[in-house]
């Protein structure tokens, strides 16, 4: 599985976070959810992860194409999308499209990774 570590994030920690209190943030009422949290290179933000145990998923977008409504995606910045497409299909990445270059600014794809999450890749062209 593709890990969000070869993207350069850092686990900073794992928690299971249940309960009706977690419930009205969601809107979903009792739950039961894994979380981590994930540390970007910078050190200054962070993104944190969810996979809902319960409720049950009610549907399931790891299929759905880059344009769907309410899909979620999201980017990052790579040094060399090249070596990094390398390194994430071999934690078995799959390229959603090909890899193109937008002028002479930046090289692009998409790749589904974890859950099949859209992964962006962007590598700007010095």
């Amino acid at each position: 599985m593709v890990s969000f570590v070869e993207l350069g994030l850092e686990l900073e920690g794992r928690a299971t976070i249940e309960g009706d209190w977690a419930g009205r943030v969601t809107g979903l009422g009792d739950q039961h959810v894994e979380i981590a949290m994930m540390r970007t290179p910078d050190g200054h933000s962070r993104l944190e992860f969810s996979r809902f145990l319960t409720p049950p998923v009610v549907a399931d977008h790891r299929n759905a194409p880059v344009n769907a409504l309410g899909y979620l995606r999201v980017m990052f910045a790579v040094d060399d999308i090249d070596e990094t497409l390398e390194r994430l299909r071999a934690r078995g990445a799959q390229l959603v499209g090909e890899v193109v270059q937008y002028k002479d600014a930046y090289r692009l794809c998409y790749i589904r990774g974890p859950e099949g999450l859209l992964i962006g890749l962007a590598q700007e062209l010095r």
